[in-house]
């Protein structure tokens, strides 16, 4: 009797376990309500300066929602939309948009070539690594290290952030590779790979 007391205790103490380690789609879906303005309400946004957040990686959108949230990542827009979300909102709203359906745009075919080399070859001469290293050959990033996905996303918003990481307003906690990189690039590969990014998949 002990034993089934202690077995029972257990079992239902799994689910509530579960529920508030990880994000919960369907309550996510509800509290990404006000996040549909800018992003739609599949995490399509329509805006190209505006990211796509459909499929992105949980820890990803998560790991964001938090640097918006302490200051650590500007923006006027997302700072206070982030001000009021718990932890747990963040793991619901992350749920939620990592189950819809990216969209995939099309690539400038005049930039495809050299988006395409940079993407996955890289530039050895100027010490520039290939992009699918850490985002994967399709773009689907690397969610279990929160590389972002990039499959689909706007030019726009690419070339905006890697500019943003070349002039270190952007910065990021993992010793600023992403600095590193983008300082390296010429504004041509930025609109190259930014290009060949949007029509990835």
């Amino acid at each position: 009797m002990k034993h089934l007391k202690f077995f029972l205790v257990v079992l239902f103490s799994i689910p509530n376990f579960v529920a508030m380690a990880a994000g919960d789609p369907f309550a996510g879906k509800s509290k990404a309500e006000p996040c549909a303005a800018c992003h739609n309400v599949d995490g399509n946004s329509v805006m190209p300066d505006w990211p796509k957040l459909a499929e992105q990686g949980e820890k990803y959108i998560v790991k964001q929602l938090k640097a918006f949230k302490s200051g650590s990542r500007k923006n006027d827009l997302m700072a206070p939309m982030a001000a009021s979300l718990s932890d747990q909102d963040m793991e619901d709203i992350a749920a939620y948009f990592s189950i819809q359906k990216v969209t995939i745009g099309k690539a400038d075919p005049d930039l495809v070539e050299a988006g395409e080399k940079l993407y996955r070859g890289g530039d050895a001469e100027r010490g520039i690594p290939a992009c699918m290293a850490c985002h994967s050959p399709t773009g689907s990033g690397n969610p279990a290290a929160a590389y972002p996905s990039l499959k689909g996303q706007h030019a726009a918003y690419t070339i905006k952030q890697l500019q943003a990481f070349r002039t270190g307003v952007r910065k990021t906690d993992d010793k600023n590779v992403m600095r590193d990189i983008a300082e390296r690039l010429r504004d041509s590969d930025i609109e190259a790979v930014a290009s060949y990014i949007n029509g990835l998949h």
